[in-house]
């Protein structure tokens, strides 16, 4: 059982958990799907900044090995240093969003500013790619432990703010254990942030646990907790709690939507997302 279905930014992180939650049963080889992400919040600044996320995602299965790979369109409204993914960073390039001389719109005037700026840009986000490996399953105990690793590449221009402009790797370990009905599920990752010369970002753990409930053959519905160290020595940690409901409409096809609620200025105030899946 695959419990890092497809992992976020977006795409393959808060759709993998519910994913994982959720605890697809079929045995389809090949799932497409595409979905709407958006959060809001102040990050700590004196703005709000608001992030839109369109993923178009790609899932392939055989034997005991899974691989994904999420493709987002992205629009940022907001402050130049919330980086998506990453939070509030010291970003040091000139060419930022809302700096006049980016390639972000600007709310300002056309002479980079010293202070706080905001700006709204949009295109093409980061890429991710993930492969998870099946390491234990026993279905008579209705347990696993799930091994992926995922990349996710610097697709996003960081010119417009909308990302970092470099590559991060992420090896995560997550397991599960089913109880009639109810499964409880966690685990634990680590991050190698890459940085640029504008943004200097640390490596970063982090760990989720939660638990979902199957109501029918159809549906289900569940919440996690996430959790990630702060990306650079100016930024804060992520603290998150999502919850979300999962129904199989027809044969084949899926649809998840979800609420979270972040607890500190490294997390968005709050955020809603849906998504539908396809698997043939």
């Amino acid at each position: 059982m695959n419990l890092k279905n497809t992992s976020t930014l977006c795409a393959l992180g808060v759709l993998g958990l519910m994913a994982q939650a959720a605890h697809a049963d079929d045995s389809s080889t090949i799932k497409v799907g595409a979905g709407i992400d958006y959060t809001t919040g102040k990050y700590g600044t004196s703005t709000t900044t608001d992030i839109t996320q369109v993923p178009v995602t790609l899932g392939y299965d055989i034997d005991s090995w899974s691989f994904k790979l999420a493709v987002p369109y992205i629009h940022v409204s907001g402050a130049d240093n919330v980086i998506p993914g990453i939070g509030p960073v010291k970003n040091n390039n000139p060419n930022g969003r809302g700096k006049g001389k980016g390639k972000g719109n600007s709310q300002g005037g056309t002479t980079p500013p010293t202070t706080e700026t905001t700006g709204s840009a949009s295109g093409l986000g980061d890429v991710t790619a993930a492969a998870t490996y099946e390491a234990y399953t026993n279905n008579a105990a209705q347990f696993g432990i799930d091994l992926t690793g995922k990349v996710k590449f610097g697709t996003a221009d960081e010119d417009k703010g909308l990302g970092t402009g470099k590559n991060d790797y992420t090896v995560s370990i997550d397991s599960y254990k089913g109880f009639g009905a109810w499964t409880v599920f966690g685990g634990v990752s680590y991050t190698w942030l890459g940085s640029s010369q504008y943004i200097q970002l640390n490596d970063v753990f982090g760990a989720n646990v939660g638990a979902s409930y199957k109501l029918d053959s159809h549906s289900s519905f569940g919440a996690y907790y996430d959790y990630r160290e702060k990306a650079s020595d100016t930024s804060f940690a992520r603290n998150e709690l999502t919850g979300y409901y999962a129904y199989k409409f027809a044969s084949g096809w899926k649809a998840q939507a979800y609420v979270t609620k972040g607890f500190t200025d490294g997390s968005p105030d709050w955020g809603v997302g849906a998504t539908v899946v396809y698997s043939f």
